[in-house]
């Protein structure tokens, strides 16, 4: 069993804790889904948001969804200028037999613009 890096990321239509829980649980969900973990495969998970986002913890959302024994950290992302606004960002370490090619990176919905390189 590997450690295996996942990125993903999902841009919300407005700054209020019921739609970031909402956005951010369909981005945990796809990201195990699309690459076929459980939350038992879960090592650590780390999210930003950009710093127009103030409703609520990015980390709150994977609470809910039943991820209660796996380290969880929030941070601020950089305030670029032009950058795309009210992101969350996260990077999930996982324990997986997929070889790192067959990771799934997934951007929803506008973010996929971010990554178009890795998005799925």
């Amino acid at each position: 069993m590997a450690v295996r890096a996942v990125r993903g990321a999902v841009q919300l239509e407005r700054d209020e804790a019921g739609h970031m829980e909402e956005q951010v649980g369909a981005l945990l969900t796809a990201i195990l889904e699309r690459n076929g973990l459980h939350t038992d495969d879960l090592i650590s998970l780390w999210f930003t948001a950009t710093p127009d986002l103030h409703s609520d913890f990015p980390a709150a959302a994977a609470r809910k969804l039943g991820i209660v024994d796996v380290p969880l950290i929030c941070a601020q992302e950089l305030d670029i200028e032009g950058a795309m606004p009210r992101v969350v960002r996260v990077l999930a370490h996982t324990e997986s037999d997929r070889p790192r090619a067959d990771v799934a990176h997934v951007y929803l919905g506008s973010a996929a613009a971010l990554r178009k390189d890795i998005a799925q």
